[in-house]
């Protein structure tokens, strides 16, 4: 029993120590798969640690570098022409305008055999092969071929379907009317910058913002167009030229030039009461869409640039001043002493030699011994104000580029004779953008207003607000309104009387002056006897002038004073002009005068610029007025207009009786009533079509004729345009 219980207790001590090292070994397992995994975790952070340790690196600190790494293989940033706004004239008529092409370029890595795609692209794009091999060289990525192609030249260089040759749209300037206004438009150069014209003077508005294009490639290096970053579009602009005038302008002055074979001339027609340019025509001139071909002297903008004597034209600023001083007046008579006058011991010569004259005769005649007379009376000092007062010798502030203030000395750097010489427009350079303002000042009552070409810049529909103070360009008073009121008076004789009757117009009252200017003989130093500037200045109708003209060119061949060449230019501009802007007549005209004033109405209205013809009076035959026995409502009989327009009939006006009324009368009832009056001839009215009580629409045509007795008037071929 006791052997039992000593087996016993040994037994179940080896039990206990057998349990207590199985409990042992568990634990022991236990820490040792901890132990293992904390390894793994701390394993697993440490790696994660190093790992977005180096990206965060990578991103915090080498982005950059890698970034550009990658730009630097995957892609190009080129910059391309950006798009340009419009030019338009006053009717909104496009003048200049961008449109898309197609430039090529070139990967050179891409090409297989470079001298083989030279030699393929050299013959359809007419560019020398060592040229385009000498772009291949230069870069491994990218060079431009040929920009801005035509689109026959795009399709051949497609046609060859060369790997490495791809095509990107860029902006190209185009000018439809080719050479019209070329000198007031300007010239871009190939990456769309104005070098000329109101491209050059609104270039950084005009151009907008530059435009890039992202070339990339794939993991293959093959290229393809990336996309293009879209920039804000250049302002359009909105000048004051009239695109009809301007080619009645440009027209009329190459024939001049064809005719009297001068070397160069200038056109300028400007509204007197705003300094608004209507057109602005120089001679020689260009196309601008190849601005290139064309020599420097042929881009050159005569009328704000060019210097030249004015001659007799500046006779308006000697009696201006005097009369604006009260120093004499138009019925005054000074003696002209048979052709020479002494001044400081000078003796000058007249073109002709006069005895008395009055002081309207003077201006008429253009008699240079008058004109200085006058001068000395009014003496150097006030002479000089009123010549800067009138704008010489200073910029006008056109809004045009290249302008030249003119050559006007000082008066301290006058000599003895020098009052002489200015007073009959020598010792003095202008341009002729100066004398057309001087001459507007007089025409519209004595104001000088600042030229200019442009009307407004626009973005859409917004209108840009304008640049500058106010002050400069509010007009300024330089003679009292009575001044320029005797001075178109005066001038008016000119064309009626005097050295002017060639620039008489049909239809409307005109005033102006002529003028003869030598000029200085380079071999000599001396003036020259043969080679003048012809020019003539004015404007129409006198007592409310819608146009001041100047006319002026340079040495003309045989004929060459400027009423002889320039004046005649003036008279067909000026009443082609008048036509187009419907400006009413008021003066009589002769049936023949109506027939061609009707015909050259509805060319206005419905042509093109092609469609425009000179004025031609020749082969019209007379025929006889129409008459009417319908008594009017005063029950007296008398003649009516054939039927000259196209009655606007079904309307709810009804067309009053204007017979016995005056112009200033047609025209206030007319307006009341919404019709657009015509009026032909002067004093009272006497016939008119449609007749009265006729029902038109608002808007219509009513002609209406003045005179005492009334003229005949022959009915036209055909009936004008409402």
């Amino acid at each position: 029993m006791p052997e039992n219980r000593a087996q016993a207790a040994t037994g179940g001590r080896i039990a206990a120590d057998s349990g207590r090292d199985r409990k042992t070994l568990d634990l022991n397992g236990g820490h040792r798969a901890v132990s293992r995994l904390l390894i793994v975790a701390c394993g697993a952070l440490l790696w994660m640690t190093a790992v977005f340790g180096r990206l965060g690196y990578l991103q915090l600190f080498l982005h950059s570098e890698y970034m550009a790494r990658a730009h630097r293989q995957q892609q190009r940033v080129i910059e391309i022409t950006p798009q340009r706004g419009a030019i338009y004239d006053r009717n909104m008529h496009p003048l200049v305008m961008s449109i898309p092409v197609d430039s090529a370029f070139a990967v050179p890595s891409e090409l297989g055999d470079q001298q083989l795609a030279a030699r393929l692209l050299s013959g359809v794009l007419g560019i020398p092969r060592e040229v385009i091999e000498a772009r291949l060289e230069s870069s491994h990525s990218f060079v431009w071929i040929a920009r801005k192609l035509p689109p026959d030249k795009k399709e051949a260089v497609e046609a060859l379907n060369l790997k490495g040759v791809y095509f990107q749209k860029e902006n190209q300037r185009i000018y439809p009317k080719r050479d019209l206004a070329s000198h007031v438009l300007g010239f871009v150069d190939l990456d769309e910058k104005g070098l000329g014209g109101i491209e050059y003077e609104l270039d950084g508005k005009i151009r907008g913002k530059s435009e890039k294009i992202i070339v990339m490639a794939d993991a293959r290096q093959r290229w393809f167009d990336g996309g293009e970053a879209q920039r804000e579009r250049g302002a359009n602009v909105v000048l004051t030229l009239d695109e009809k005038i301007q080619y009645i302008a440009e027209r009329e002055l190459a024939a001049a030039i064809a005719k009297t074979r001068a070397t160069a001339g200038t056109v300028l027609v400007m509204n007197p009461n705003t300094g608004e340019i209507l057109a602005l025509a120089n001679w020689p001139k260009f196309n601008p869409n190849a601005a290139n071909e064309a020599p420097a002297e042929a881009r050159m903008n005569r009328a704000v640039t060019a210097l030249y004597e004015p001659g007799s034209t500046f006779k308006l600023i000697t009696l201006a001043a005097a009369f604006d001083q009260g120093i004499t007046r138009p019925e005054e008579v000074f003696d002209c002493e048979n052709g020479a006058v002494y001044v400081a011991g000078h003796r000058i010569r007249d073109h002709r030699p006069f005895g008395l004259l009055k002081v309207a005769d003077i201006l008429a005649q253009s008699s240079d011994v008058g004109a200085i007379k006058i001068a000395l009376r009014l003496g150097a000092p006030k002479f000089y104000d009123y010549i800067r007062a009138f704008g010489f010798g200073q910029l006008t502030g056109v809004d045009m580029p290249g302008e030249s203030k003119g050559l006007l000395r000082l008066l301290d750097n006058w000599s003895a004779v020098s009052i002489g010489s200015i007073s009959m427009g020598q010792e003095v350079g202008v341009t002729s953008i100066q004398l057309i303002s001087a001459v507007s000042a007089i025409a519209n009552g004595g104001m000088l207003y600042k030229p200019h070409v442009i009307a407004e810049l626009r973005r859409g529909d917004h209108v840009l607000p304008a640049e500058g103070p106010p002050a400069l360009s509010e007009p300024r008073r330089v003679i009292r309104p009575e001044t320029a009121a005797t001075l178109r008076r005066l001038m008016e004789g000119v064309v009626l009387d005097g050295t002017g009757k060639l620039a008489r117009l049909d239809g409307w009252t005109a005033a102006g002056k002529t003028g003869s200017a030598q000029k200085i003989d380079p071999a000599t130093g001396r003036y020259s006897a043969t080679r003048l500037i012809a020019s003539f200045t004015g404007f129409a109708p006198i007592n409310n002038p819608v146009v001041t003209i100047l006319v002026s060119l340079d040495s003309p061949v045989g004929q060459h004073e400027g009423g002889q060449v320039a004046a005649p230019v003036f008279k067909r501009i000026a009443e082609q002009a008048l036509l187009h802007l419907d400006v009413p007549r008021d003066v009589p005209i002769g049936p023949r005068v109506i027939q061609v004033a009707y015909k050259n109405r509805e060319i206005s209205d419905s042509a093109t610029l092609e469609d425009f013809t000179p004025t031609d009076f020749s082969g019209l035959p007379d025929q006889p007025l129409v008459e009417s026995t319908a008594p009017n409502k005063k029950g007296v009989k008398r003649q009516t207009l054939s039927s000259t327009v196209a009655v606007d009939e079904g309307g709810d006006i009804q067309v009053p009786d204007f017979f016995g009324k005056t112009m200033r009368e047609v025209t206030e009832i007319c307006l009341r009533l919404g019709l657009d009056p015509v009026l032909v001839g002067s004093r009272l009215a006497t016939n008119q079509a449609p007749e009265a009580g006729t029902k038109v629409r608002r808007g219509a045509k009513i002609t209406v004729q003045f005179g005492t007795p009334a003229p005949k008037i022959a009915e036209p071929h055909h009936k004008a345009r409402h």
